[in-house]
């Protein structure tokens, strides 16, 4: 197609961002090693209302997304009494056990492979849940409130963060495509084209299309892995949501956008990382 061309042809013209697939692919360091050091960044939206100790200090703690589990083992180091990493995908059990085995983490850490919004755990048996970069990927984000509200504790909080769609790598698609506001630009069916089109030849290429990639019920191929999660949607989860919001930020791409990041219509564009923070 001419547009996935054009496509291909202009994303020679951005620079790749660094991302974990490709250091993994590369032999830089592995995807939890990536995570682990990300750790820090990963709350640091939360510490404008809280901080690591309230957080995290004699915890117990659920990591909601946790991929390979880097950031639950980096979690686990500030003083958790138990950390639960949970996970939809299988795949990343033995990388994240070895993680936490390496940093002297065993005793705390426990790798669940479940849904979301169903995870498993006893009712008010959780302190704090961390959802770092996950309420855009789950499918049922209000049953996943929910959830989390039934096993928190009285009293205890439900961290919430996440990049809105529309910013301008929200498609999270920039392992291969580096086009900022590219989802913008093209339509999923040109994106989808242009993504295989970039990994297929890379040692993974498979499993990344197999993970960001499925058909829907009328036969089309669409991204999957994403449930494109806007501000405006969220508000309204916000407004249904079972757990009082006891803090909650828009965090604009630069400081210099903070004023055209609070018009309504360019928000979903510039906002950088939307912040909530829920009470049981």
């Amino acid at each position: 197609m001419l547009r996935t061309k054009l496509l291909l042809g202009l994303n020679k013209m951005f620079k790749a961002p660094v991302h974990p697939f490709n250091l993994s692919n590369d032999g830089v360091m592995t995807y939890a090693e990536w995570q682990f050091g990300k750790g820090e960044d990963t709350i640091r939206f939360y510490l404008d209302f809280s901080d690591v100790e309230a957080l995290f200090f004699d915890k117990t703690v659920l990591d909601v997304g946790c991929g390979a589990a880097g950031k639950t083992v980096y979690y686990a180091t500030l003083g958790v009494r138990k950390i639960y990493g949970l996970e939809i995908l299988e795949k990343y059990r033995a990388e994240a056990e070895l993680l936490a085995e390496s940093k002297g983490c065993s005793g705390k850490f426990e790798f669940i492979c479940a849904d979301a919004a169903d995870t498993g755990l006893a009712e008010s048996s959780v302190d704090t849940i961390i959802m770092n970069d996950a309420m855009e990927h789950v499918d049922d984000p209000e049953g996943v409130l929910r959830e989390c509200v039934r096993i928190l504790r009285p009293g205890g909080r439900l961290f919430v963060n996440f990049p809105p769609y529309y910013h301008p790598f929200g498609a999270h698609l920039s392992d291969a495509i580096h086009i900022p506001w590219v989802h913008l630009l093209f339509s999923e069916r040109t994106l989808i084209e242009a993504y295989k089109q970039l990994v297929k030849d890379l040692p993974d290429g498979g499993e990344r299309v197999e993970f960001r990639i499925s058909t829907d019920e009328s036969g089309r191929e669409t991204f999957s892995y994403i449930n494109k999660m806007s501000i405006k949607r969220f508000r309204r989860v916000l407004a249904n949501a079972p757990a009082k919001c006891v803090y909650y930020k828009e965090a604009p791409l630069r400081g210099a956008l903070a004023v055209p990041a609070k018009i309504p219509f360019l928000k979903e564009m510039l906002v950088k990382m939307v912040v909530a923070v829920f009470e049981k």
